[in-house]
């Protein structure tokens, strides 16, 4: 009787020490995402088939499945105003990308030298970035005006040769459009890239000093190279917002001169709800959705895939 009790109280603690089925496991967090990942399928996946599709169809003021295959494609780059804002995109984006990467570093690592009044200046570089675009635009609209902005004050002092106008001069547009965009997007840089750096131990630095290793190329051979991830999460913000500029360019030209300040997300809006052509924004829409995957599936391929073999 004894040896009967004893295997059933075996079995019984045998069974509590069973691992729970792993689709239970963790079960609250699962159930917590369920409304992000329903939201996730319906609203994003659902709505960029439902856009790939209808770019397809010959729609206007409203979606209709009237099938013209290519059609709105063929329309889309032969457009004018559509190449000129892929170009404009394109100078807007190097450029952003690559001085928003350099003066965030640099003012990071600026004040990672533990300089007197940090947080104040931290606060004043972040602050811009707490504005809307359409808040930043109207700024740099009166900032960058001929008449009462920076040409104006300076000609008021009595250089009267001196111009700065590039929100009214098509060959230099984009660069004012860059001004503002440097000015909000860079201090959030800055954080990110101030937070990696406080992330490096102290001890490799003393290593340096002692080796005699210059402090530039500390930064450059060694402290980069470990910020890696730092890097990445910081284009994939900057980059992000290169591709949904609009707002800026309502807010401070409208895409002038003429168009020679158009991009993308703006052609998008005008055919959708301005010229009643839903077919073409939404062939517009998918080039660009085109556009994000032809970079990030090669980026995302070489980070996690590299990774994964390794």
């Amino acid at each position: 009787m004894a040896l009967v009790q004893n295997g059933a109280r075996a079995e019984s603690a045998a069974t509590r020490a069973k691992p729970p089925i792993r689709l239970f496991r963790n079960l609250m967090p699962k159930i917590a995402s369920i409304p992000m990942i329903f939201t996730a399928l319906v609203v994003f996946v659902g709505g960029t088939i439902w856009t790939i599709v209808y770019s397809f169809t010959s729609s206007g003021l409203l979606p209709r499945l009237d099938w013209a295959g290519l059609q709105q494609y063929e329309r889309l780059w032969e457009t004018r105003r559509w190449i000129v804002s892929i170009q404009n995109l394109a100078i807007y984006g190097i450029c952003s990308l690559v001085l928003t990467l350099l003066l965030g570093f640099v003012l990071a690592a600026l004040l990672d030298r533990k300089i007197r009044f940090e947080d104040a200046f931290r606060t004043i570089f972040l602050y811009p970035f707490a504005l809307s675009f359409i808040v930043t635009g109207l700024i740099w609209q009166w900032i960058l005006n001929p008449e009462f902005g920076i040409q104006g004050i300076v000609r008021g002092l009595g250089w009267e040769s001196f111009n700065f106008d590039p929100l009214y001069n098509a060959d230099i547009v984009m660069y004012g459009l860059l001004i503002a965009g440097l000015w909000q997007g860079t201090g959030l840089i800055m954080c990110i890239m101030l937070a990696g750096l406080r992330g490096i131990d102290e001890d490799i630095w003393k290593a340096t000093r002692i080796d005699g290793i210059p402090t530039w190329k500390t930064y450059v051979f060694v402290i980069i190279p470990m910020m890696r991830p730092v890097f990445v999460t910081s284009v994939v913000l900057i980059a992000s917002g290169i591709v949904k500029l609009y707002d800026l360019v309502v807010a401070m030209t409208a895409g002038g001169p003429g168009i020679a300040s158009e991009v993308p997300a703006k052609y998008v809006m005008n055919n959708m709800f301005g010229g009643q052509n839903m077919g073409q924004g939404f062939a517009a829409s998918t080039m660009m959705l085109l556009s994000v995957v032809i970079i990030l599936v090669p980026w995302a391929y070489l980070e996690f895939g590299g990774r994964k073999r390794g």
